[in-house]
Protein backbone atom coordinates (compact mmCIF):
# COMPACT_ATOMS: atom_id res chain seq x y z
CA UNK A 1 0.00 0.00 0.00
CA UNK A 2 1.65 3.32 -0.92
CA UNK A 3 2.52 6.10 2.04
CA UNK A 4 -0.23 7.77 3.07
CA UNK A 5 -0.15 11.83 2.42
CA UNK A 6 -1.26 14.18 4.58
CA UNK A 7 -1.39 18.41 4.22
CA UNK A 8 -1.84 20.24 6.94
CA UNK A 9 -2.77 24.11 6.95
CA UNK A 10 -1.97 26.55 9.93
CA UNK A 11 0.98 24.18 11.06
CA UNK A 12 2.92 26.52 13.17
CA UNK A 13 0.71 26.63 17.02
CA UNK A 14 -2.51 25.27 17.61
CA UNK A 15 -4.54 22.15 16.27
CA UNK A 16 -2.53 22.15 13.46
CA UNK A 17 1.05 21.94 14.79
CA UNK A 18 -0.07 19.00 17.01
CA UNK A 19 -2.18 17.59 14.36
CA UNK A 20 0.99 17.40 12.14
CA UNK A 21 2.91 15.21 14.80
CA UNK A 22 -0.02 13.35 15.30
CA UNK A 23 -0.52 11.88 11.74
CA UNK A 24 2.90 11.49 11.76
CA UNK A 25 3.38 9.09 14.69
CA UNK A 26 0.30 7.24 12.76
CA UNK A 27 2.49 6.75 9.34
CA UNK A 28 1.09 9.59 7.60
CA UNK A 29 4.00 11.59 5.53
CA UNK A 30 2.57 15.48 6.14
CA UNK A 31 2.90 18.50 4.57
CA UNK A 32 2.62 20.43 7.15
CA UNK A 33 2.07 24.41 6.41
CA UNK A 34 2.36 27.64 7.60
CA UNK A 35 1.91 31.49 6.55
CA UNK A 36 5.72 32.66 7.97
CA UNK A 37 8.32 29.76 8.36
CA UNK A 38 9.70 32.32 10.98
CA UNK A 39 7.62 30.52 13.07
CA UNK A 40 7.85 27.19 12.48
CA UNK A 41 10.47 26.87 15.97
CA UNK A 42 7.65 25.31 17.88
CA UNK A 43 6.80 23.10 14.96
CA UNK A 44 10.31 22.05 14.76
CA UNK A 45 10.72 21.51 18.64
CA UNK A 46 7.74 19.42 18.91
CA UNK A 47 9.01 17.18 15.75
CA UNK A 48 12.42 16.80 17.59
CA UNK A 49 11.03 16.21 20.90
CA UNK A 50 8.56 12.94 19.03
CA UNK A 51 11.62 11.78 17.41
CA UNK A 52 14.01 11.70 20.21
CA UNK A 53 11.14 10.01 21.82
CA UNK A 54 11.06 7.07 19.36
CA UNK A 55 7.74 8.37 18.22
CA UNK A 56 7.60 9.43 14.77
CA UNK A 57 10.52 9.81 12.46
CA UNK A 58 10.91 13.21 11.57
CA UNK A 59 11.41 12.67 8.07
CA UNK A 60 7.90 12.07 7.90
CA UNK A 61 7.18 15.95 8.07
CA UNK A 62 7.69 18.22 5.07
CA UNK A 63 7.04 22.15 6.32
CA UNK A 64 5.99 24.51 3.68
CA UNK A 65 5.03 28.58 3.32
CA UNK A 66 1.57 28.55 2.97
CA UNK A 67 -0.29 31.52 2.50
CA UNK A 68 -4.44 30.37 2.06
CA UNK A 69 -5.35 34.16 1.24
CA UNK A 70 -3.45 34.12 -1.82
CA UNK A 71 -5.66 32.13 -3.89
CA UNK A 72 -3.53 32.48 -7.27
CA UNK A 73 -0.86 30.31 -5.65
CA UNK A 74 -2.85 27.55 -3.75
CA UNK A 75 -3.49 25.13 -7.07
CA UNK A 76 0.28 25.48 -7.83
CA UNK A 77 0.89 24.58 -4.63
CA UNK A 78 -1.17 21.87 -4.13
CA UNK A 79 -0.10 20.35 -7.32
CA UNK A 80 3.30 20.36 -6.50
CA UNK A 81 2.69 18.29 -3.30
CA UNK A 82 1.04 15.45 -5.82
CA UNK A 83 3.70 15.66 -8.04
CA UNK A 84 6.65 15.47 -4.77
CA UNK A 85 4.73 12.49 -3.45
CA UNK A 86 2.32 11.28 -6.16
CA UNK A 87 -1.17 11.80 -4.00
CA UNK A 88 -2.65 13.28 -1.64
CA UNK A 89 -5.04 11.30 0.69
CA UNK A 90 -5.87 13.73 3.48
CA UNK A 91 -6.45 17.62 3.67
CA UNK A 92 -6.81 19.25 7.04
CA UNK A 93 -8.19 22.89 6.50
CA UNK A 94 -7.08 24.25 9.89
CA UNK A 95 -5.42 27.83 9.22
CA UNK A 96 -7.56 30.59 10.67
CA UNK A 97 -8.39 33.26 13.54
CA UNK A 98 -10.66 35.34 15.50
CA UNK A 99 -11.39 38.50 15.33
CA UNK A 100 -12.81 39.82 18.24
CA UNK A 101 -15.35 41.94 19.16
CA UNK A 102 -18.82 43.11 19.56
CA UNK A 103 -20.81 43.12 16.17
CA UNK A 104 -21.61 46.78 16.31
CA UNK A 105 -17.63 47.84 16.69
CA UNK A 106 -16.61 45.28 14.27
CA UNK A 107 -15.80 47.25 10.61
CA UNK A 108 -16.88 45.76 7.60
CA UNK A 109 -13.16 45.42 6.32
CA UNK A 110 -12.33 43.22 9.27
CA UNK A 111 -15.31 40.93 8.73
CA UNK A 112 -13.93 40.20 5.13
CA UNK A 113 -10.74 39.72 6.28
CA UNK A 114 -11.92 37.34 8.76
CA UNK A 115 -14.10 35.39 5.57
CA UNK A 116 -11.05 35.61 3.31
CA UNK A 117 -8.67 33.52 5.91
CA UNK A 118 -11.53 31.46 7.58
CA UNK A 119 -13.66 30.39 4.69
CA UNK A 120 -12.62 31.58 1.62
CA UNK A 121 -9.19 30.34 2.29
CA UNK A 122 -10.77 26.57 3.10
CA UNK A 123 -12.38 26.57 0.08
CA UNK A 124 -9.77 27.69 -2.18
CA UNK A 125 -7.55 24.90 -0.46
CA UNK A 126 -10.73 21.98 -1.18
CA UNK A 127 -11.00 23.15 -4.64
CA UNK A 128 -7.00 22.58 -5.40
CA UNK A 129 -7.27 19.18 -4.09
CA UNK A 130 -10.44 17.54 -5.11
CA UNK A 131 -9.42 17.11 -9.18
CA UNK A 132 -6.73 14.62 -7.62
CA UNK A 133 -8.79 12.94 -4.97
CA UNK A 134 -11.35 12.52 -8.02
CA UNK A 135 -8.85 10.93 -9.70
CA UNK A 136 -7.89 8.76 -6.93
CA UNK A 137 -11.61 7.77 -5.65
CA UNK A 138 -10.27 8.56 -2.58
CA UNK A 139 -9.35 11.48 0.19
CA UNK A 140 -10.30 12.86 3.26
CA UNK A 141 -10.71 16.49 3.34
CA UNK A 142 -11.02 17.72 6.70
CA UNK A 143 -12.47 21.35 7.77
CA UNK A 144 -11.92 22.58 11.60
CA UNK A 145 -14.70 24.58 12.24
CA UNK A 146 -15.62 25.10 15.95
CA UNK A 147 -18.47 24.96 17.77
CA UNK A 148 -19.59 28.64 17.04
CA UNK A 149 -19.97 27.30 13.34
CA UNK A 150 -22.95 25.84 14.86
CA UNK A 151 -24.60 28.66 17.47
CA UNK A 152 -23.75 32.06 17.33
CA UNK A 153 -21.29 33.30 19.90
CA UNK A 154 -21.14 36.66 22.12
CA UNK A 155 -18.42 39.20 20.64
CA UNK A 156 -17.10 36.85 18.23
CA UNK A 157 -20.19 36.99 15.53
CA UNK A 158 -17.22 37.30 12.77
CA UNK A 159 -15.73 34.48 13.46
CA UNK A 160 -18.63 32.63 13.72
CA UNK A 161 -20.04 33.63 10.70
CA UNK A 162 -17.46 32.67 8.96
CA UNK A 163 -17.67 28.57 10.41
CA UNK A 164 -21.37 29.12 9.99
CA UNK A 165 -20.62 29.41 6.17
CA UNK A 166 -17.47 26.67 6.00
CA UNK A 167 -20.33 24.39 7.53
CA UNK A 168 -22.93 25.30 4.72
CA UNK A 169 -20.58 24.72 2.25
CA UNK A 170 -18.85 21.65 3.52
CA UNK A 171 -22.27 19.93 3.92
CA UNK A 172 -23.13 20.54 0.25
CA UNK A 173 -19.89 19.37 -0.56
CA UNK A 174 -20.27 16.19 1.69
CA UNK A 175 -23.29 15.07 -0.81
CA UNK A 176 -21.95 16.42 -3.89
CA UNK A 177 -18.67 14.29 -3.57
CA UNK A 178 -19.36 11.06 -1.34
CA UNK A 179 -20.18 9.06 -4.30
CA UNK A 180 -16.60 9.65 -5.63
CA UNK A 181 -14.78 8.11 -3.12
CA UNK A 182 -14.24 11.52 -1.16
CA UNK A 183 -15.19 12.11 2.87
CA UNK A 184 -15.42 15.41 3.50
CA UNK A 185 -15.77 15.73 7.94
CA UNK A 186 -16.56 18.78 9.81
CA UNK A 187 -14.98 19.00 13.51
CA UNK A 188 -16.23 21.47 15.64
CA UNK A 189 -14.22 22.09 18.80
CA UNK A 190 -15.14 24.00 21.86
CA UNK A 191 -12.97 25.91 24.18
CA UNK A 192 -9.42 24.45 24.03
CA UNK A 193 -5.91 25.95 25.39
CA UNK A 194 -4.73 27.33 21.80
CA UNK A 195 -3.51 30.31 20.24
CA UNK A 196 -6.63 31.31 18.76
CA UNK A 197 -7.73 32.86 21.65
CA UNK A 198 -4.35 34.69 22.44
CA UNK A 199 -1.67 35.12 19.89
CA UNK A 200 -4.00 34.10 17.10
CA UNK A 201 -7.13 36.35 18.19
CA UNK A 202 -7.54 40.32 16.35
CA UNK A 203 -9.60 42.98 18.59
CA UNK A 204 -11.69 45.19 16.23
CA UNK A 205 -10.09 48.26 15.96
CA UNK A 206 -12.77 49.82 17.55
CA UNK A 207 -13.55 47.14 19.94
CA UNK A 208 -11.11 48.84 22.26
CA UNK A 209 -11.25 51.98 22.35
CA UNK A 210 -12.83 54.07 25.67
CA UNK A 211 -15.13 55.44 23.16
CA UNK A 212 -16.80 52.13 22.06
CA UNK A 213 -20.13 51.73 23.47
CA UNK A 214 -19.82 48.23 24.23
CA UNK A 215 -16.31 48.82 26.22
CA UNK A 216 -17.49 47.86 29.88
CA UNK A 217 -19.92 44.73 28.45
CA UNK A 218 -16.48 43.95 27.25
CA UNK A 219 -14.54 44.24 30.09
CA UNK A 220 -16.96 42.62 32.10
CA UNK A 221 -17.19 39.64 29.63
CA UNK A 222 -13.64 39.02 29.13
CA UNK A 223 -13.10 38.99 33.59
CA UNK A 224 -15.62 36.11 33.12
CA UNK A 225 -14.59 34.11 30.01
CA UNK A 226 -10.29 34.54 31.06
CA UNK A 227 -11.59 32.41 34.47
CA UNK A 228 -13.16 29.64 32.24
CA UNK A 229 -11.25 25.89 31.55
CA UNK A 230 -9.84 25.47 28.76
CA UNK A 231 -9.17 21.57 27.51
CA UNK A 232 -6.09 19.78 26.26
CA UNK A 233 -6.11 20.24 22.54
CA UNK A 234 -4.59 17.17 22.06
CA UNK A 235 -7.81 15.86 22.06
CA UNK A 236 -8.55 17.14 18.71
CA UNK A 237 -5.43 16.77 17.00
CA UNK A 238 -6.04 12.72 18.04
CA UNK A 239 -9.91 13.44 16.93
CA UNK A 240 -8.63 14.29 13.49
CA UNK A 241 -6.31 11.28 12.97
CA UNK A 242 -9.10 8.70 13.76
CA UNK A 243 -11.02 10.44 11.20
CA UNK A 244 -8.43 10.58 8.50
CA UNK A 245 -8.21 6.86 9.03
CA UNK A 246 -11.60 6.63 9.01
CA UNK A 247 -12.85 4.75 5.90
CA UNK A 248 -16.56 5.98 6.47
CA UNK A 249 -16.72 9.08 8.79
CA UNK A 250 -19.58 11.06 9.84
CA UNK A 251 -20.46 14.42 8.79
CA UNK A 252 -19.68 16.44 12.27
CA UNK A 253 -17.48 15.44 15.07
CA UNK A 254 -18.03 17.58 18.38
CA UNK A 255 -14.80 18.09 20.21
CA UNK A 256 -15.03 18.65 24.22
CA UNK A 257 -17.39 18.49 26.85
CA UNK A 258 -18.31 22.39 26.73
CA UNK A 259 -18.98 22.19 22.91
CA UNK A 260 -21.96 19.37 23.56
CA UNK A 261 -23.39 21.04 26.76
CA UNK A 262 -23.42 24.23 24.45
CA UNK A 263 -25.49 22.69 21.89
CA UNK A 264 -27.71 20.72 24.10
CA UNK A 265 -28.67 23.99 26.08
CA UNK A 266 -29.53 25.81 22.58
CA UNK A 267 -31.59 23.03 21.23
CA UNK A 268 -33.61 22.55 24.56
CA UNK A 269 -34.23 26.03 25.94
CA UNK A 270 -36.70 28.11 24.71
CA UNK A 271 -34.64 30.96 22.80
CA UNK A 272 -35.80 33.85 25.23
CA UNK A 273 -34.17 31.12 28.02
CA UNK A 274 -30.93 30.52 26.47
CA UNK A 275 -30.20 34.06 25.45
CA UNK A 276 -30.97 35.31 28.93
CA UNK A 277 -28.44 32.84 30.47
CA UNK A 278 -26.25 33.95 28.39
CA UNK A 279 -26.31 37.54 28.96
CA UNK A 280 -26.17 37.04 32.98
CA UNK A 281 -23.57 34.29 32.60
CA UNK A 282 -21.23 36.97 30.64
CA UNK A 283 -22.61 39.65 32.47
CA UNK A 284 -23.18 41.50 29.19
CA UNK A 285 -26.62 43.15 30.27
CA UNK A 286 -26.85 46.42 29.20
CA UNK A 287 -28.83 49.19 32.27
CA UNK A 288 -30.56 52.10 30.70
Amino acid sequence: MPEKIALVTGASSGFGLLTSIELAKAGFRVVATMRDLGRRERLDQAVAAAGAAAKVDVRALDVRALDVTKFDTIPGFVDGVVADYGRLDVLVNNAGFAVAGFAEDIKLDELRLQFETNFFGAVAMTKAALPTMRRQRSGHIIQVSSIVGLQGAVTVSSYSASKHALEGWSESLRMEVHSLGIQVVLVEPGSFQTDIWTRGAVMGEQATKQTSPNIQRSLRMRSVVEKLPKADPIVVARLIVAIAQNPNPKLRYLAGRDAKFQLAMKRILPWKWYEKVIANFLKIDEKP
